[in-house]
């Protein structure tokens, strides 16, 4: 594993690009500081450091397994890891990367977490690395201080332990059929029996009254857990400890809506919709809103006051007001030719940036989406970035 430092090109000020990406006080590299022997911090991982604001980073792989690059956000420094077998999808739970490929899903450590506690956040960080693999295609990500839970493709989760993956260690605690989500110190089961409740050591607590035909998607919001159906959404929410279920159909006519993907700690999710555009699920509202951009390569959801972001097939950038369906900017981004945007090219966002693989140039845009998505950033690696996600938040 190496760590080299890249300088990408910038289209502002790197001081104003970097105050721009961080919640917290500006100051090139993140201020850190190892835990006193007196007090231990909330979330805190031996021989972690943590820091006064989001370590954020981005989590690169080669498609054909030629490498993995970690790139620091805050510093720009690349850390090198090694290739391995193909990788043809990759999801995160926001601090582990899931490169799936050859039926086999390696795990990456980022390095990078944030801790919620209380009114505040714990930011944390350490040095990336390998963190062993897992059978079979994972393709969605969840945890708590608990465990770890990995949708598969055949339609099973299996659970990790979480302190044992934290120290790089992979133990499966069970595989459950069906889709399974942590969620309020429980884990939400969405699967061919319906929706149940059940807590981490596998006691049944109780059914949802909810149905949910099909449910093959999932995301965490702040509103609950939000499963996707084949007749439109439903929403899990806990209040006092009980849990209860909201059916959030379609509107008539409209298509059903692909993986969900969505910034971290929003209430709202996006989604490609056919052939139409691109749906934004609102789940304090519970309302569908549809985004008329045509085919869509990619889709993001950056929260209840942010666009929903569109990459189409021809290359462009789009934002729509998520609440209306309306455009309010547009801005081409990747070249394309005759066969449109390639197969794991994604918009990843935080609250102030988005992220865009760029495979044909092996570039990573770094997106202002506040300001009329401006490119702020474009980091040239020496792998291409096939696939791509962004941790530490």
């Amino acid at each position: 594993m190496t760590t080299t430092a890249i300088r990408p090109r910038a289209a502002t000020a790197l001081t104003t690009v970097l105050c721009g990406i961080t919640l917290a006080a500006c100051g090139g590299n993140a201020e850190t500081a190892r835990p006193q022997d007196s007090t231990t911090p909330h979330g805190y991982v031996e021989g972690a450091e943590e820091a006064t604001e989001p370590q954020l980073r981005l989590v690169a792989a080669e498609g054909d397994g030629r490498g993995v690059r970690v790139v620091d956000l805050l510093t720009e420094d690349v850390t090198d890891l090694p290739g391995g077998d193909r990788v043809t999808g990759a999801v995160t739970d926001g601090r582990f990367a899931f490169l799936s490929g050859g039926g086999r899903t390696r795990v990456v450590d980022s390095g990078a977490w944030t801790v919620e506690h209380g009114d505040h956040n714990h930011y944390y960080r350490t040095r990336p690395g390998g963190a062993g693999v897992v059978d079979g295609t994972v393709t969605g990500a969840w945890s708590d201080s608990d465990v770890t839970a990995l949708a598969r493709e055949d339609g099973t989760t299996v659970v990790l332990d979480r302190e044992k993956l934290e120290a790089g260690e992979i133990d499966e605690r069970e595989t459950i059929d069906g889709l399974a989500v942590p969620f309020e110190q429980h884990l939400v089961v969405a699967g061919g029996d319906g929706l149940a409740v059940r807590e981490r050591d596998g006691g049944r607590v109780g059914d949802i009254d909810a149905t949910c035909g099909d449910p093959t998607r999932a995301a965490v919001t702040t509103r609950g857990v939000v499963f996707g159906c084949d007749d439109g959404a439903v929403l899990v929410g806990e209040d006092d400890g009980e849990f209860t279920g909201e059916h959030v159909p379609y509107p008539e006519g409209g298509p059903e809506a692909g993986a969900f993907h969505q910034r971290p700690g929003s209430e709202t999710v996006g989604a490609v919709a056919g052939k139409q555009g691109a749906w934004s699920l609102d789940t304090g509202e519970g309302t569908w809103t549809l985004a008329e951009s045509g085919p869509a390569a990619a889709v993001t959801a950056t929260g209840a006051d942010g666009p929903l972001l569109v990459l189409t097939e021809d290359g462009v950038l789009h934002a729509y007001d998520a609440e209306t369906g309306e455009e309010t900017a547009t801005a081409p981004l990747l070249d394309r030719g005759a066969d449109g945007v390639p197969d794991g090219v994604t918009i990843t966002a935080d609250t102030n940036r988005a992220y865009v693989n760029d495979p044909a140039t092996s570039t990573v845009h770094e997106i202002d989406y506040h300001d009329d998505l401006r490119v702020a950033r474009t980091f040239d690696l020496d792998v291409t970035p096939s696939q791509l996600v962004e941790a530490g938040r």
